[in-house]
């Protein structure tokens, strides 16, 4: 199964949407992360803050925290090499890695996704 690892900035709390002024781009990420977990994905988050010793002790992470510094994260890990960096996943991103199937959703208004016809 695939190993998809979060190496969070210093966040406030494990998911960061804790607070008044609360990133949207946090809960939907934490919504993802609910996502995928329900769906049987394993995926791991670490906060820079709580967990400093999971970004030492990973060569990746330190080497990418050397050459970019904790400005630049968050960093994703997809089986230990790294995929993303500077932005959080979207969950088409995270079902892919996964190699999840995400269900067809309608895009145009009472017509499905295919004006009403089957889509191929």
């Amino acid at each position: 199964m695939t190993k998809i690892q979060v190496y969070d900035p210093a966040l406030c709390c494990s998911t960061g949407i804790c607070g008044v002024d609360v990133d949207q781009e946090k809960v939907t990420f934490a919504a993802d992360v609910d996502w995928l977990k329900s769906q049987g994905g394993q995926i791991e988050r670490f906060n820079l803050a709580q967990e400093p010793m999971a970004f030492a002790e990973n060569p990746v992470v330190k080497s990418f925290l050397g050459r970019s510094g904790a400005g630049a994260l968050p960093l994703v890990l997809v089986d230990g090499e790294m995929a993303l960096a500077g932005r959080y996943p979207h969950r088409t991103e995270l079902a892919k890695w996964a190699k999840i199937s995400l269900p067809v959703t309608d895009t145009k208004p009472g017509g499905g996704c295919c004006s009403g016809n089957p889509c191929d």
